[in-house]
């Protein structure tokens, strides 16, 4: 077991929408006391799996270049670091709008290039810090395309929380996969826990922000996501579900316990839309 004080928890390397961090405290009082395996097939940021720090788990998500980005920092720190310590450069703000569309057109040319999967990593973490409300969305073509934050000072890379994470998942039984949630659960039996925290969706169109890889996730893939948790349900997994309160996701989910909660969201642009209503959905008590 890692032996890392309260003080130094271990945290989220990247900003993904839709972050739990704000949840924590409902969601760790449900996850039941005693499973067998972790499981989470839309890892983000993995505020939950950070905080809890499961001994024996299987983490994925079908964005390759996120779980590049977990995998560089499992493997290769010492490269991820000193590539990302090259980034961390101070920028004068004369020239920081200019430094960030340059990277992030080497990051989108990175298979013309063909650059490392390290230098890749660290492009991808950069840019997460310099990006707008730190948003990983990418256009039909697969080009991320967020624009800058309009915030010249340099951001710092956390090292001591990408070393404590470097060292959880190489003294834990951790399993990365790049795929679909049903390849990441693809082993799930009774008794494991598994936690989904899929794209939303949408309170309306406007309100879409699915598109974290260039094939999205449609509402046909929420509704396989429902047939598939009730798959992981006759299985006797655990299965602790985040989504928006929106009718069709209590339709979906109508069979299972539903608890809705109010949250505040900060990919909003008006403060006063930051206010949204979601559900926790479990299958078990």
């Amino acid at each position: 077991m890692l032996n890392i004080t309260p003080e130094i928890r271990l945290k989220p390397f990247v900003k993904w929408v839709g972050g739990k961090t704000q949840l924590l405290y409902k969601l760790t009082d449900i996850i039941p006391d005693d499973y067998k395996r972790y499981y989470e097939p839309f890892i983000g940021g993995g505020a939950l799996f950070f905080d809890h720090m499961p001994t024996n788990a299987v983490i994925g998500d079908k964005n390759y270049q996120l779980i590049n980005a977990y995998r560089c920092v499992k493997d290769k720190l010492d490269d991820l670091l000193e590539q990302l310590d090259k980034l961390n450069v101070d920028v004068s703000s004369e020239d920081a709008c200019a430094t960030y569309y340059q990277r992030r057109e080497r990051f989108n040319k990175r298979e013309e290039l063909n650059l490392p999967d390290v230098e890749c990593a660290a492009l991808f973490i950069w840019l997460n810090k310099h990006c707008f409300n730190g948003i990983y969305r990418v256009n039909a073509n697969g080009m991320f395309n967020v624009p800058w934050n309009r915030k010249s000072k340099k951001q710092v890379v956390d090292v001591k929380n990408l070393r404590g994470i470097s060292e959880y998942l190489n003294t834990s039984n951790i399993q990365i996969i790049n795929g679909d949630f049903e390849e990441t659960c693809a082993t799930v039996s009774e008794k494991d826990f598994v936690y989904i925290d899929s794209p939303y969706v949408p309170v309306s169109m406007t309100a879409n922000f699915t598109t974290y890889c260039a094939k999205g996730f449609s509402m046909d893939d929420h509704k396989r996501l429902a047939e598939f948790v009730k798959v992981l349900d006759r299985r006797g997994a655990y299965v602790l579900i985040s989504n928006n309160d929106v009718p069709l996701v209590r339709e979906m989910y109508k069979d299972f316990h539903i608890l809705p909660i109010n949250v505040l969201r900060s990919i909003n642009r008006d403060g006063g839309n930051r206010h949204g209503n979601e559900v926790i959905i479990t299958n078990y008590e």
